[in-house]
């Protein structure tokens, strides 16, 4: 066996379930997963060759085959396509020689489009290998790929000061983190974490859970499911061992809140889950780190060594002998799939990212079969602050239904994109007049899927978990914009990132995407758009989880709310065959039978015809 395969077994002790950190090491040794590797890892693992592909052909960032000595990634979302994406891409190609999803002749630079890396607030932007580029023009793409023909590598380009990759300043370097405006929760200088936890740990467990449920603290994640409870089912359910992992993937397009965060207050996030290691009694947590923030690796992990010489993670936290709790990043491959929490599990356990079927829920059967606590890592940090703060402080926050404050990060047709800390219940009309949305038409709330509304009909819906429940991603487009485009292009995300378990998710979605086709190519009539609505409710109640039962929506909400875009395109329907059949292409090569098919043959067709 090849000494160097053998010494990143010998690392990870022979441990399958961390294979993703052995093919990331792998993929670094030789820029891409050559099968005589993979056979070598697999056999050092007692696993098959077909076992370990089919972890590593899971995931969008592995290669199985050569790439050059630059990877560059750009990052195509509707955002970026409003700010000169489209002459970026030109520029790329012209400047490297390579074509999109190849390598140029020489070598050097292979070229991809990628979805969302978290950077809506400053697109177009790219990642060459681990560093990130911003704000991304013509004339800039050419400078660094002059450079980078010229030798300097880009970290040299990127970070012409040096600066060690461990401390903010090397982040903020790479990118901006506007947080345009900050509250109650989020943000805030912690300066005695000991204290904080101290007084956690003489409290007990059944306290500080019963100060999250009190507070009304729910998951920021989405689903808004009570912190407390899920703290409280996870301590009680059966188990040898309990975990807790944060959720870093922020995979859904226009979200980069938890970017934010993990940029400015690691700490409090870490503290989160040691609070919930405290209460559920946990003795192991992972953060899940996207494969796109690759460059917050080296700080986050400076951030937790810091936390272990301060007494806060490791053996005897805080000198108490029955609490023991550390932390490790998980870094995924690109998947938008693993935001989902039992996705996730599935990939920190060395496998695909395929969701699991409900029940057992993680909080009884997680990781590794355990009852294991996952929240995102807005929830985490919110938990710090509660246990600051105190549940009443707290509850003073937002509304009845609704408690405290969440994290919105916006971006489009607007004069300050970035992150903004606002109360649930305050109004959309309000937020669009903070962040000086320019003739705001429609917003996407929740990325692609949420659901799209129309400002003069909606301005004054309320953020909360009973009207507008945001998961953090807020995409404004005025009337230039073209709705239908913009609903095409978050269709053929969903149809690239289902992980194709299940038949609704897997064939649905791209029956949706081809009617959106259909209607823009002006071939489609009212029976393709009751087709639509059918289709997409059946998708959205039998998918196996949370991308299938939210795909349809870009389609719907838009159908719903904006009826005059898909209405103006359609043509009226002939007989019994649809505007979209083409009968020449289909008699194409069969003369006779175009001779023989009367209009009125045409007319009678059955309806399996369409």
């Amino acid at each position: 066996m090849n000494n160097k395969i053998q010494a990143i077994i010998q690392r990870y002790q022979a441990d399958r379930t961390r294979l993703l950190d052995m093919l990331w090491e792998l993929h670094y040794l030789y820029g891409y997963l050559p099968d005589k590797a993979l056979s070598e890892l697999a056999a050092g693992l007692n696993l098959s060759v077909d076992d370990v592909r089919e972890t590593s052909s899971f995931y969008h960032y592995f290669h199985d085959h050569p790439t050059g000595r630059y990877t560059l990634y750009l990052s195509n979302t509707v955002i970026a396509r409003m700010n000169g994406y489209q002459q970026v891409l030109a520029a790329l190609e012209r400047e490297t020689g390579a074509p999109v999803g190849g390598m140029d002749e020489s070598g050097t630079f292979s070229l991809y489009e990628t979805p969302c890396i978290g950077l809506s607030d400053q697109e177009p932007a790219m990642l060459v290998d681990d560093v990130v580029f911003t704000r991304l023009t013509p004339e800039k793409v050419s400078d660094i790929i002059r450079q980078l023909k010229r030798g300097r590598s880009p970290a040299e380009i990127a970070n012409p000061k040096a600066l060690p990759e461990d401390e903010v300043a090397y982040v903020d370097q790479l990118i901006d983190t506007p947080v345009c405006k900050t509250g109650e929760v989020f943000f805030q200088q912690q300066d005695d974490y000991a204290g904080l936890l101290q007084n956690a740990l003489d409290a007990g467990p059944d306290a500080v859970i019963g100060i999250m449920t009190s507070a009304g603290l729910r998951g920021h994640g989405g689903a808004g499911f009570s912190t407390g409870l899920k703290w409280r089912l996870c301590r009680e359910a059966p188990g040898a061992a309990k975990y807790v992992i944060c959720n870093a993937d922020e995979g859904e397009p226009g979200t980069f809140k938890d970017r934010a965060l993990l940029t400015r207050s690691p700490q409090a996030v870490f503290m989160g889950m040691i609070l919930a290691a405290s209460a559920i009694g946990a003795r192991e947590g992972i953060i899940y780190l996207r494969r796109e923030y690759i460059y917050l690796k080296a700080y986050l992990e400076k951030q937790l060594q810091q936390f272990r010489e301060q007494g806060l993670l490791g053996d005897r936290i805080l000198g108490r002998a029955g609490f023991c709790f550390d932390i490790r990043i998980q870094m995924g491959a690109g998947a938008y799939i693993c935001g989902d929490e039992s996705a996730l599990i599935e990939s920190c356990e060395g496998k695909r990212g395929t969701p699991r079927v409900k029940p057992p829920y993680p909080v009884q059967q997680g990781y590794l079969g355990m009852p294991t606590c996952v929240n995102n890592v807005e929830t985490l940090a919110a938990v710090t602050r509660v246990m600051q703060q105190g549940a009443d402080w707290y509850q003073g926050l937002g509304t009845d239904d609704s408690r405290g404050c969440r994290l919105l990060s916006v971006s489009g047709d607007c004069l300050r994109p970035g992150i903004y800390e606002i109360e649930w219940g305050t109004t959309l009309n309000q937020v669009l007049s903070l962040v000086g949305a320019a003739d705001p038409w429609a917003v996407q709330v929740s990325g692609p899927s949420g659901e799209c509304v129309a400002v003069g009909k909606s301005g004054e819906r309320r953020f909360g978990y009973g009207d507008l429940c945001c998961n953090g991603s807020l995409m404004i487009f005025n009337r230039s914009r073209d709705l239908l485009d913009i609903v095409h292009h978050f269709m053929q995300f969903f149809v690239d990132e289902s992980c194709g378990i299940c038949t609704p998710c897997r064939a649905g979605n791209i029956d949706l995407r081809d009617k959106v086709e259909r209607i823009m190519a002006g071939r489609g009539c009212q029976q393709d758009l009751d087709e639509i609505v059918s289709w997409g409710s059946l998708v959205r109640s039998t998918s196996r989880c949370g991308l299938g039962g939210s795909s349809p929506n870009p389609i719907l909400t838009t159908l719903q709310q904006f009826p005059e875009i898909y209405q103006a395109k359609l043509v009226q329907q002939q007989g019994a065959l649809l505007p979209s059949f083409d009968l020449d292409k289909a008699l194409q090569g069969n003369e006779q039978a175009r001779i023989e098919l009367t209009q009125t043959e045409l007319t009678a067709l059955p309806e399996v015809t369409k």
